[in-house]
């Protein structure tokens, strides 16, 4: 007997969002999901293909590409201005990526700075890649985490109007470490000097009789609002 489609939610971790799906898990499973994130990024084009996987009897789809919408790119182009593109193959702890950068100058620029940045960014991306899973490169460059740590290198060559990966992507998305961690939030415990807790004794005293000499004041004023109504009222009376 076939089983009843129905909707389904799949959770996507990387982003915090739940998406419904018609199918069964076992017909959903490796298959794929294209999503715009241009209104979650405020604007920037990104394409995200995720990759459906079942998973202790859950659906979750995690990023197999990452992509730069053309309408952003050429949005991001001016006139007069140089554009800077490579392509390479790179190496994160469990799985080797393919990594497209895109640059843009702020005027045009000899060959010889758009080979330096190139080779500079290249450098930079490989030294990065190193030091992340693949799910963990993905969330920096979908929120742009790494790209904000490869602008100051780059800039040291030559000033840029944008500093992009234009595409990231993976053939071997099962092979890598599809456990997201979670950052412990630790709690600050401060401690203050006896000075300081002498001070803020004193600010409390302070603010204590501050407010007891203000209630004092408007009694006072009450009291005399009320002297003043029956001197009045006595005057009415003789009239």
């Amino acid at each position: 007997m076939a089983t009843k489609k129905k909707f389904i939610d799949i959770e996507l971790p990387i982003v915090n969002e739940t998406l419904p799906a018609l199918g069964t898990p076992e017909t959903l499973e490796n298959k794929t999901i294209k999503l715009d994130l241009s209104r979650k990024l405020k604007g920037r084009g990104l394409e995200v293909v995720f990759q459906i996987i079942y998973k202790d009897k859950k659906l979750v789809a995690h990023p197999k590409s990452l992509t730069l919408m053309r309408s952003y790119v050429q949005r991001m182009m001016r006139k007069r201005v140089n554009y800077v593109e490579d392509s390479f193959t790179s190496s994160c702890k469990d799985v080797p990526v393919t990594i497209k950068p895109f640059l843009i100058t702020r005027k045009k620029v000899s060959r010889a700075i758009r080979n330096s940045l190139r080779k500079t960014a290249k450098e930079f991306i490989l030294e990065y890649t190193k030091t992340k899973t693949y799910l963990e490169l993905a969330e920096s460059i979908i929120f742009g985490e790494m790209q904000k740590e490869m602008y100051p290198r780059l800039k040291k060559v030559y000033p840029l109007s944008l500093c992009e990966i234009r595409v990231l992507e993976t053939k071997d998305i099962l092979k890598a470490d599809l456990t997201i961690k979670v950052p412990e939030v630790k709690e600050e415990v401060v401690e203050l000097t006896q000075a300081e807790e002498l001070d803020l004794a004193e600010k409390e005293k302070k603010a204590k009789e501050e407010s007891n000499s203000t209630d004092k004041e408007t009694e006072e004023e009450k009291e005399v609002a009320s002297e003043e109504e029956k001197v009045s009222e006595k005057k009415v009376k003789k009239e």
